[in-house]
């Protein structure tokens, strides 16, 4: 039996990979932001004072659990580069979602859900 020979890969081949990585990655992520703008502007979720999202339409659970696990590894990832807690990361960018999220979207602000 012949032993299967390694796979050369050569700087042109790699530097290929590389980009349709970076190129499906980019459209993963325009389609999760329009999924998360489409979830936000029907009510299904608002924006919470955590950071994270929470599901106001229980049939969009899973949808605000994978949203949320994608960010708190960026807050972990900043909590650990800036020796802080991931609670005080999530805090602080949830001030900045509220700046950026568009007129109508539910944000909580003081355990209140309210309507920007």
């Amino acid at each position: 039996m012949r032993s299967i020979s390694k796979l050369v890969v050569t700087k042109p081949l790699l530097g290929m990979m590389n980009a349709i990585l970076l190129a499906l990655s980019l459209c993963a992520s325009f389609a999760w932001a329009d999924n998360l703008e489409s979830l936000r502007a029907s009510g299904a979720i608002g924006e919470s004072h955590t950071g994270y999202v929470f599901a106001r339409d229980p049939a969009v659970r899973a949808e605000a659990d994978a949203i949320n696990a994608k960010r708190k590894i960026i807050y972990q990832e900043k909590a650990a580069a800036q020796g802080i807690s991931i609670d005080q990361v999530g805090k602080v960018y949830a001030e900045e979602i509220f700046k950026k999220v568009p007129a109508g979207t539910w944000i909580q602000i003081n355990g209140q859900w309210i309507k920007k």
